[in-house]
Order: structure tokens, then sequence, then C-alpha cells
């Protein structure tokens, strides 16, 4: 934590000597003091549309992380599913998600519902993905050994399948933490009325660039909170999970 704020620190400092000394005009990079200044004498603006965006993401995570673990669960229980769901999930990452926005909006409007939607699309996939590899990849001695015993494939499924995959299910999420709030921004960028993205758009359009960087930062920080935040839950939740990085001075 330390070496971060030290990092942050110096890479703030030398962001804000390159502004001055290259006189860098203020449309084009704001100094870090200026975005300081209106992230405290705008924060009631940027909590209101944070608080907004931070909903629409948190929804998001939760409808796209319910449709991945269904799907992946579904693709490996039943061949018939796999054989027709498992091209669509593929295909579904071939589609561009700007594409995809104008669309949702157009289907279920401008309120939460299209950013919600837009942020579970880009959750569902690596959620799904690494839910799925997770589960085909359950040692096979486990499985031929209970079945051996007489055990159900449900019982193989639940039992022994799905406590063997969670650990790539918990790789899925945290990607998906990552990526959540893309999602919710794209869909406030193409139609909306409120939320950080939204809130970017209409900065930059009046040239209040210094605003625009503090709705960057501050969904910045969101997605940072959101990502440690879960990963602190999963590493709970599943403390057989292998880790091989080791902490060093």
């Amino acid at each position: 934590m330390v070496r971060a704020l030290v990092t942050a620190t110096g890479l703030l400092l030398a962001w804000e000597a390159a502004t001055r000394l290259l006189a860098l005009p203020f449309w084009i990079l704001p100094p870090p003091s200026a975005v300081g200044l209106a992230l405290w004498t705008r924060r009631d603006l940027l909590v209101l549309h944070a608080g907004i965006t931070g909903l629409e993401i948190v929804l998001g995570l939760v409808a796209g992380v319910v449709l991945g673990v269904a799907t992946a669960l579904l693709i490996v229980r039943f061949a018939v599913a796999r054989r027709w769901l498992l091209p669509l999930v593929i295909a579904s990452q071939a589609i561009p998600v700007f594409a995809l926005a104008p669309l949702l909006v157009l289907w279920v409007g401008y309120g939460l519902a299209s950013k919600i939607a837009m942020a579970a699309l880009i959750i569902f996939f690596p959620v799904a993905a690494n839910f799925f590899d997770g589960l085909r990849t359950t040692p096979p001695g486990w499985i031929e050994l209970a079945r051996t015993m007489g055990a159900r494939e449900s019982a193989i499924l639940f039992h022994m399948r799905i406590p063997a995959a969670l650990p790539a299910l918990a790789q899925g999420l945290r990607i998906a933490a990552a990526v959540a709030p893309i999602g919710a921004v794209i869909g406030e960028w193409v139609g909306s009325g409120a939320g950080l993205g939204y809130l970017m758009l209409h900065a930059n359009g009046r040239m209040q660039i210094d605003l625009l960087f503090a709705a960057l930062a501050v969904l910045a920080a969101m997605a940072i909170a959101l990502y440690y935040g879960l990963d602190a839950a999963l590493r709970r939740l599943v403390p057989w999970q292998p880790e091989t990085l080791k902490q060093t001075e």
C-alpha cells in the first residue's frame, strides 16, 4: 500500500510539473491540482452521478454473473445445451459492444435497464468461459471414483465439479469486476440522462476538462475498490485457491 501511494504521488507530481513546464493548454491536459479542485468543488455533482453509475455496475455485475454461471452449468450438464449454447457464447464476443449499445437503448430505453444489460453482456463471457473451463477440467480420477461408487451425475456436478471449478470461477469474477464499469459507461455514452459517463460527455462538450478528469478519477477509484473488495471476498470464500505469488519486501 505504501509503495502504491508513493508511486501514485510521484506520477501526480510528474504530471503537474509537465503541464507547467510545457505550458500545456488547460483544455488539452489540466494539471492534477485543477482536477483535485474540481473533485472538491463539484463533489456533490460527482457523488450524485457516481451513485447512479455504481448502481448500474453492481446490478450489471449480478446479472452477468448469474447468467454466466447458469450458462456454464447448462453447457456442462446437458449435451444438447452444449451443442447449441457454446457456439452462441463464443459468437457473442465477435459482436462489438458499441454496436449493441444503441440497440439496447432502443429496445429498453434510456433508463437503468439498458446500462445494466450492457454491463451484464460484457461480464457474461469471462464468467461463463472461466467457470466452464473449471467445470470441464475436474480431475477425471475423481469423477470415475464417484461413478464407481454409484453417484448420480447431478451429485457429481454439485459436490465435485462445482467445488473444483470455484477457483476458475473466482478468476472470471475478478475479470468481470475489472470490466464491469466499461459496459455501464458505454451505455451512458450512447444514451442517458445521468451517470459518470453522461457527466464526462457533457463536461467535454462544455470544455470543462478538469471536471471530465475528476469524473474519470472517480470512476477509476470505483473500479479499483470493486476489484479489490471482490478479490478479498473471493480469497475468503475460496481459501483453497492456489497462490503462486509471494510477498517480497
